[in-house]
Protein backbone atom coordinates (compact mmCIF):
# COMPACT_ATOMS: atom_id res chain seq x y z
CA UNK A 1 0.00 0.00 0.00
CA UNK A 2 1.06 3.21 -0.93
CA UNK A 3 1.86 6.04 1.88
CA UNK A 4 -0.93 8.25 0.31
CA UNK A 5 -3.32 5.60 0.86
CA UNK A 6 -2.13 4.43 3.94
CA UNK A 7 -2.48 8.16 5.49
CA UNK A 8 -6.10 8.06 4.00
CA UNK A 9 -6.67 4.56 5.57
CA UNK A 10 -5.72 6.22 9.33
CA UNK A 11 -7.84 9.15 8.80
CA UNK A 12 -10.38 6.75 8.52
CA UNK A 13 -9.50 4.40 10.65
CA UNK A 14 -9.08 6.90 14.03
CA UNK A 15 -12.76 7.85 14.03
CA UNK A 16 -13.97 4.28 13.07
CA UNK A 17 -11.84 2.96 15.94
CA UNK A 18 -13.63 5.06 18.53
CA UNK A 19 -16.75 3.60 17.40
CA UNK A 20 -15.96 0.04 17.69
CA UNK A 21 -14.65 0.78 20.81
CA UNK A 22 -17.72 2.89 22.14
CA UNK A 23 -19.75 -0.40 20.80
CA UNK A 24 -17.63 -3.38 22.28
CA UNK A 25 -17.39 -1.30 26.09
CA UNK A 26 -21.67 -2.03 25.86
CA UNK A 27 -19.58 -5.09 28.07
CA UNK A 28 -16.93 -4.58 30.63
CA UNK A 29 -14.07 -5.22 29.11
CA UNK A 30 -10.02 -4.89 30.11
CA UNK A 31 -7.55 -3.55 27.37
CA UNK A 32 -5.80 -6.49 25.86
CA UNK A 33 -9.09 -8.30 25.79
CA UNK A 34 -10.41 -5.47 23.49
CA UNK A 35 -7.47 -6.03 21.31
CA UNK A 36 -8.03 -9.72 20.96
CA UNK A 37 -11.99 -9.16 20.26
CA UNK A 38 -11.18 -6.48 17.55
CA UNK A 39 -8.58 -8.61 15.95
CA UNK A 40 -11.10 -11.69 15.92
CA UNK A 41 -13.14 -9.67 13.45
CA UNK A 42 -10.89 -9.32 11.38
CA UNK A 43 -9.68 -5.38 12.31
CA UNK A 44 -6.51 -4.73 13.02
CA UNK A 45 -5.27 -2.12 16.38
CA UNK A 46 -1.99 -2.02 18.47
CA UNK A 47 -2.12 -1.35 22.37
CA UNK A 48 -0.25 1.79 21.56
CA UNK A 49 -3.32 3.40 19.92
CA UNK A 50 -5.73 1.15 21.87
CA UNK A 51 -4.76 2.82 25.46
CA UNK A 52 -4.50 6.81 24.58
CA UNK A 53 -7.79 6.41 23.31
CA UNK A 54 -9.31 4.92 26.39
CA UNK A 55 -7.88 7.25 28.34
CA UNK A 56 -8.86 10.46 26.21
CA UNK A 57 -12.39 8.56 26.61
CA UNK A 58 -12.51 8.36 30.07
CA UNK A 59 -11.38 11.43 30.65
CA UNK A 60 -14.46 13.15 28.72
CA UNK A 61 -16.36 11.26 31.13
CA UNK A 62 -17.60 8.63 28.19
CA UNK A 63 -16.13 5.43 29.41
CA UNK A 64 -15.27 4.40 32.61
CA UNK A 65 -13.09 2.14 34.51
CA UNK A 66 -12.19 -0.23 37.81
CA UNK A 67 -9.34 -2.51 38.70
CA UNK A 68 -9.81 -5.50 39.53
CA UNK A 69 -7.06 -6.80 41.87
CA UNK A 70 -8.89 -10.17 42.37
CA UNK A 71 -6.18 -12.58 39.75
CA UNK A 72 -2.42 -12.77 39.82
CA UNK A 73 -2.17 -10.04 37.46
CA UNK A 74 -4.37 -6.81 38.08
CA UNK A 75 -6.56 -5.70 35.04
CA UNK A 76 -8.21 -2.71 34.24
CA UNK A 77 -11.93 -2.94 33.04
CA UNK A 78 -13.42 -0.55 30.77
CA UNK A 79 -17.36 0.20 30.63
CA UNK A 80 -19.53 2.94 28.45
CA UNK A 81 -21.21 5.58 30.53
CA UNK A 82 -24.76 7.00 30.11
CA UNK A 83 -23.07 9.83 28.36
CA UNK A 84 -20.69 7.70 26.10
CA UNK A 85 -23.57 5.42 25.02
CA UNK A 86 -25.89 8.93 23.49
CA UNK A 87 -22.11 10.07 21.98
CA UNK A 88 -22.32 6.11 20.39
CA UNK A 89 -25.47 6.54 18.91
CA UNK A 90 -25.03 10.42 17.88
CA UNK A 91 -21.63 8.46 16.06
CA UNK A 92 -23.38 5.44 14.47
CA UNK A 93 -26.12 7.60 13.51
CA UNK A 94 -23.45 9.92 11.10
CA UNK A 95 -21.80 7.33 10.20
CA UNK A 96 -25.15 5.68 8.70
CA UNK A 97 -25.77 9.12 6.92
CA UNK A 98 -22.51 8.99 5.37
CA UNK A 99 -22.61 5.59 4.32
CA UNK A 100 -26.00 6.06 2.96
CA UNK A 101 -24.87 9.17 0.89
CA UNK A 102 -21.96 7.49 -0.23
CA UNK A 103 -23.70 4.42 -1.71
CA UNK A 104 -26.49 6.48 -3.34
CA UNK A 105 -23.37 8.51 -5.20
CA UNK A 106 -21.67 4.90 -6.09
CA UNK A 107 -25.44 3.63 -7.12
CA UNK A 108 -26.17 6.76 -9.39
CA UNK A 109 -22.84 6.41 -11.14
CA UNK A 110 -23.25 2.90 -11.67
CA UNK A 111 -26.25 3.72 -13.53
CA UNK A 112 -24.66 6.04 -16.00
Amino acid sequence: MNSEIANFETEMNRGFLQILVLALLEEEMYGYSMVRTIRDLGYEVEENTLYPLLRRLEKNGWVRSRWDLSEDRPRKFYAITAAGLKLRNQLIGIRRKQDQILNRILKEKSHV
